[in-house]
């Protein structure tokens, strides 16, 4: 990974499937940790699920929960390639989950992963040595939901700077887009790159709708050349 600088903002246009489980994951967050406090502290363990849950889907790219979403008429923005994901008509399967892209460690599979590590050890922090803990596990649930609602991640930005690869900030690197994902910043699944073309002259517009084009090079006519 190359360090680089700049901020990483999700699309926030619409609620996809990662956008919406990535606030009812806050939502579970702060509630678990809210009843821990006021009712019983076996209520942690709801963050416990949600952590060994997100673990889950970074290594398999199964989610219940985004599962469940898309059943409901959600679509995905980082959903795989496979049957389970195809758009819903009559030949696709009965159970039509939802499966993460898994093809290669990218910044969101990452966040996935740290999210989970963290809030699991944290529960388990909270059982076995002090109810101060859920400080972190409020703040960690408080930025799911921030997450969502404004696109912004203090640890995704902390990842992106370190030089992980995302595919929802299609801002960031639009010479990276290509035909196959139109709403990727950067396509590392292999295919064809298609934002520049060096014998065109110019920048190729957008056929995505979160990518602006930001300038473009026209061609320009040769002024006459004056003969004494």
């Amino acid at each position: 990974m190359t360090l680089r600088s700049g901020v990483y903002i999700v699309p926030t246009n619409r609620w996809y499937i990662e956008r919406t489980v990535w606030l009812i994951a806050g939502i579970v967050l702060l509630a678990s940790t809210a009843m821990s406090l006021l009712v019983n502290p076996l209520w942690i363990l709801g963050v416990t699920a949600t952590g060994l849950v997100s673990i889950n889907v970074s290594f398999t790219g199964f989610c219940p929960v985004g599962s469940v979403l898309r059943l409901l008429g959600f679509t995905p923005m980082l959903g795989a390639n496979t049957p389970s994901n195809a758009p819903l008509n009559t030949t696709t399967p009965r159970w039509n989950l939802y499966f993460m892209q898994t093809d290669k460690w990218y910044l969101e599979r990452r966040i996935y992963l740290a999210v989970g590590i963290n809030i699991s050890v944290a529960s388990a922090l909270v059982l076995a040595y002090s109810p101060w803990v859920t400080l972190f596990t409020i703040f960690v649930g408080g930025a799911m939901v921030w997450f969502a609602a404004t696109g912004f991640c203090v640890m995704a930005n902390g990842l992106y700077w370190l030089g992980a690869e995302p595919r929802l900030s299609p801002e960031t690197m639009p010479s990276g887009r290509c035909e196959e994902c139109a709403m990727s910043g950067v396509c590392l699944g292999g295919h064809s790159i298609h934002a520049r073309k060096a014998d065109a002259g110019s920048v190729e517009p957008s056929a995505s709708p979160f990518i602006k084009p930001r300038y473009s090079i026209e061609a320009l006519p040769s002024a006459p050349v004056s003969r004494s």
